[in-house]
């Protein structure tokens, strides 16, 4: 798999997980099919009320609403725009997905929402700007490191 990452997206979140500061946050990842197993991060939703200093879970009813909206702005084009996967910040540990991470991931596509995969970003903001990795979960492999390209 191939993802992109435009300026602007990283600039975006870079700006979300400084205001944050020491308090995980997250939300969920959207993004644009460039081609078959190609994408481009879109947007994404942000959930800074119910983190910690070392867990976040996600608020299932906010990021619903980020998600219709994505809909709505991109003309309902399944096919081209859609959700790819989850984010959170590790503001006080390496930006690398933790065991209950993992586990979460593949909850999420092994289990009932029939989602053939998923994508996770860890962020954490530095000195030098925001730090990241990404993990691709798909039903019935290993979770796999994704390189993440500018755009």
């Amino acid at each position: 798999m191939r993802l992109a990452m435009p300026h602007e997206f990283r600039s975006r979140l870079h700006g979300a997980v400084r205001e944050a500061g020491r308090r995980e946050i997250g939300g969920v990842l959207m993004a644009e099919q460039i081609e078959p197993g190609s994408f481009r991060l879109v947007d994404f939703s942000v959930d800074s009320r119910t983190g910690g200093a070392a867990h976040f879970v996600r608020s299932v009813e906010h990021h619903q609403e980020a998600l219709e909206a994505f809909f709505e702005r991109t003309g309902a084009d399944y096919g081209r725009f859609n959700y790819l996967g989850e984010w959170h910040s590790h503001p006080n540990h390496l930006p690398v997905p933790s065991g209950e991470d993992a586990a979460s991931m593949r909850n999420l596509v092994g289990g009932e929402r029939d989602i053939p995969f998923a994508v996770l970003l860890i962020v954490r903001a530095s000195r030098r700007g925001l730090m990241c990795t990404a993990t691709l979960f798909e039903h019935g492999a290993d979770a796999a490191e994704i390189a993440l390209q500018s755009a």
